[in-house]
């Protein structure tokens, strides 16, 4: 938890004292290391609380006039936007009975005055990386929740088409052949993506825990890339896409590496594309060969882009958001290209197309 200490984003600790003297006190301790905020009542911290983001942590006296220490604690956890932040509670009290309470009221520890200026930083570091974690924890709980909702939606829509053209032939046994044909199209088609999918998440899987052994083999890139723009192509027809295979090299070279692998990249990359491009545009797909040894994918789109923000996430693992209104992106896909394109010692990267758009980039060297 060493970001806690970084002069850029440090936390935020909340000193409620009625006493002048002890709040400089605890604040000179506090301010090499924290961002400090002081107030002198019950009221002045409540009012710092609802007046924008909470503090990462408070330091609470629990005898002042007015309102006292227990009754701030207990405004500040009935109130769903503060009750996470912890509190420990500044007292002269040693009583286990005013312990007790505090304790019930939700505070998280006791330091008694005056303060030891060691035990005080030690404290609030630990309540600090306690918080820390649990923060850390709900957002993955939250996270693994949204993508097992979008995982099991992804697998649903192929699933669907499935049942619906088999209950189609069971149910019309008269079919003319063409419409056997194209339903019974459908379903292989569905059933590919489903296993697809499967197959995705499953290699990842492996080589993420360094359980997959590459196959690398002498391999024909532009031949690859040749069946991967016709797989797709069928798809890319529904919304009108042009598919385009292009290089500027005369004769290609064979490349070492996992051709099963490398298309798979391939195909993330182009259904990708596929997704978020505009109707009635084009998607290039491009083979370079910068050096002798060096193999250079691109795939551009004329889309809306990818945002600097979410350019930096993008290849993360589990990572969501939005390209387009209305259409979500899991990062899964992307996830899987950059895990195999990394297991080959290479790279990949996004960057701005022009006009509009965005160009997915794989560069490898033997």
């Amino acid at each position: 938890m060493d970001g806690l200490q970084d002069s850029n984003k440090r936390s935020t600790i909340l000193v409620v004292d009625d006493t002048p003297d002890s709040l400089t006190v605890i604040a000179d301790i506090l301010k090499s290391k924290y961002r400090v905020k002081i107030a002198n009542s019950g009221a002045k911290a409540l009012s710092i609380m609802q007046s924008g983001a909470p503090p990462d942590l408070i330091l609470l006296d629990i005898i002042m006039p007015e309102m006292d220490g227990y009754e701030v604690c207990q405004q500040i956890k009935a109130n769903p936007h503060t009750q996470g932040v912890p509190i420990i509670f500044l007292t002269a009290k040693s009583d286990i009975e005013d312990e007790r309470k505090g304790l019930e009221l939700g505070a998280l520890d006791y330091i008694t005055k005056p303060v030891s200026p060691p035990i005080l930083l030690a404290r609030v570091n630990t309540q600090l990386n306690l918080k820390a974690s649990y923060d850390d924890l709900r957002k993955l709980l939250a996270f693994r929740e949204d993508m097992v909702n979008m995982i099991v939606h992804d697998l649903r829509n192929p699933l669907s088409n499935v049942l619906l053209m088999a209950e189609m032939l069971q149910d019309n046994p008269h079919l003319s052949p063409e419409k056997i044909f194209k339903n019974s199209s459908m379903i292989l088609r569905s059933g590919k993506q489903l296993r697809f999918l499967v197959d995705d998440l499953l290699i990842k899987a492996k080589l993420e825990a360094n359980r997959l052994v590459l196959d690398r083999q002498d391999t024909n890139i532009w031949e690859l890339c040749e069946a991967a723009i016709a797989d797709l192509k069928e798809i890319a027809d529904r919304k009108q896409l042009l598919l385009r295979l292009t290089s500027t090299e005369p004769n290609h070279q064979l490349f070492f590496l996992d051709p099963v692998l490398f298309r798979r990249a391939v195909d993330n990359l182009l259904s990708n594309s596929i997704k978020f491009a505009p109707p009635d545009s084009e998607i290039t797909l491009t083979v370079e060969y910068p050096n002798e040894k060096g193999l250079r994918v691109m795939v551009a789109d004329l889309g809306q882009g990818v945002s600097e923000e979410l350019r930096q996430s993008i290849f993360e693992k589990y990572e969501i958001g939005t390209f387009m209104k209305g259409v979500k992106q899991t990062g899964l896909g992307l996830a899987f290209c950059k895990i195999a394109i990394e297991g080959h010692g290479g790279t990949i990267t996004v960057t701005d197309n022009q006009p509009q758009g965005s160009i997915f980039t794989i560069e490898i060297n033997k």
